[in-house]
């Protein structure tokens, strides 16, 4: 694997990873390779990495049974309850291994024809994310906050959920708006979920709540896919303040009809000739975990080749369907919109691009994982599995329509919101410094938020994980 690379990599000579990576693989290895289970969990890491590199350049040239060979390599070291690195590259390998099978749809849909994957067990597992992760709280909190500051002095007040599944956001805002000085508003939530089951809970329990606390309330559920949704339905009036709040839904917009015919004419791209730099990098690496291997990149000098870079799309708004949604959120004249994306670049045009990228980036979640959640949790691993696990296999075996993980990071949310006629706001003091708190509530040094443009940006360390911004209809 990498003969031309190989010799420029500086590694010791007592390292099994440096045999390891002169071998060429071949049948005739054969199989188990039982010195790869004796490494240490630094060796171990290293080869993993190495690894899934040398596997996604098979899959990508289309060298397949190479590609076969390196994954029953990987599978002597991946697992889904050891260590960081185990635990992710058992879901690389298996999204690598999806995508190699995809090129068999007959096979593909017979091996996946009897998966269930139902609506219930992503509404479960997000909740699990929810409460083991402070991501979703303090985007929640910043939501929030900026709601009660717009919406100072209004007196009837219309908050459009665009994934109305997490109750806890809007209870928590019904609590702090019934105790205005001035009184509570009349407030109407419009919740937009393909599941009228979980609309109706939803209903239930902020009813309850608005009751409780004597606060004029409606809800409003909408039962239709966002990518279907009919602006008409969400019945937005005349002498409203209304409020838009997008949590994790826009980058699923960015799927273009063409995709598939670019991926098609765009040459495939190959690691030898585009990333021989990031492989020697990550094998000079030197540190013990996951996230000193891969997240403290800027102390490694990571960054995008230029190839990398030229071969990403351009840098306009890059899908029709996302500038039509958020042309018809523009033009329902919203005081404020709030929007949480992943901060990350996993939406490069090729498998190389995306994979490497999005190591970077589940690293940093696997390791808060490893942090701050025991390797025995089941919570921990429903949500490493059905979420994670889940997201990684869109990212590197989905293309075109299906691929709906297209993360971007905030500088293109900024760009593509601007053009689309939104203007920002600056997020608040009061509520980053309530955020900050949170955050020091979990008890890890990991966690950090840092301000952009008047944004706020969530870290593990120093790897960007969510933004949140805010912004108003610009006319």
């Amino acid at each position: 694997m990498f003969q031309d690379e190989s010799s420029s990599v500086t590694l010791s000579s007592s390292s099994p990873l440096q045999v390891f990576s002169m071998m060429s693989p071949s049948p005739s290895l054969g199989s188990p390779y039982s010195w790869l289970r004796e490494l240490k969990s630094e060796e171990r890491g290293l080869c993993l990495l190495h690894l899934l590199l040398t596997c996604a350049n098979h899959v990508a040239s289309g060298s397949l049974e190479n590609a076969n060979i390196v994954l029953e390599q990987i599978s002597q070291l991946a697992s889904p309850d050891g260590d960081s690195m185990q635990r992710m590259a058992a879901y690389f390998s298996q999204a690598l291994a999806d995508r190699i099978l995809k090129a068999w749809p007959g096979l593909h849909k017979a091996l996946n024809s009897t998966r269930i994957t139902l609506v219930s067990e992503h509404i479960l597992v997000r909740k699990l994310f929810f409460e083991l992760f402070p991501f979703l709280k303090v985007a929640y909190l910043l939501t929030n906050q900026a709601v009660i500051e717009a919406m100072e002095g209004e007196k009837m007040i219309h908050i459009i959920d665009l994934n109305a599944a997490e109750p806890a956001q809007w209870v928590a805002l019904i609590q702090t708006l019934s105790a205005r000085p001035e009184g509570p508003p009349h407030m109407r939530i419009t919740g937009i979920h393909q599941q009228k089951e979980v609309l109706d809970q939803m209903a239930h329990r902020l009813t309850e709540e608005a009751e409780k606390l004597d606060l004029p309330f409606q809800f409003n559920p909408v039962v239709s896919k966002l990518e279907n949704l009919n602006i008409e339905k969400l019945r937005v009036k005349t002498g409203e303040a209304l409020a838009i709040s997008s949590v994790l839904q826009l980058h699923s917009f960015l799927a273009s009809d063409d995709d598939d015919e670019l991926h098609r004419k765009k040459p495939r791209l190959g690691l030898k000739n585009s990333n021989g730099v990031h492989l020697q990098r990550v094998l000079q690496m030197n540190q013990s975990t996951l996230g000193e291997l891969l997240v403290k990149d800027t102390v490694n000098g990571y960054s995008p080749s230029p190839d990398l870079a030229s071969s990403s799309p351009p840098s306009s708004t890059g899908s029709v369907k996302v500038d039509s949604f958020l042309n018809a959120l523009w033009g329902l004249s919203p005081k404020l919109m709030v929007v949480t994306e992943q901060d990350s670049n996993h939406n490069g045009s090729t498998l190389i691009e995306r994979l490497l990228e999005s190591l970077y980036s589940y690293a940093a979640l696997f390791d808060c994982s490893e942090s701050t959640v025991s390797r025995t949790s089941l919570e921990r691993l429903k949500v490493e599995k059905m979420l994670f696990g889940e997201e990684i296999k869109n990212i590197i075996a989905c293309e075109g329509a299906e691929r709906k993980e297209r993360h971007e990071k905030l500088e293109k949310w900024i760009q593509r919101l601007d053009l689309a006629g939104f203007g920002n706001v600056p997020l608040s003091y009061y509520g980053a410094l309530h955020a900050r708190r949170l955050l020091q509530g979990y008890n890890c040094d990991g966690y950090e938020m840092k301000e952009e443009n008047g944004c706020i940006v969530i870290c593990w360390h120093d790897r960007p994980l969510f933004s949140v911004s805010a912004w108003r209809c610009r006319k």
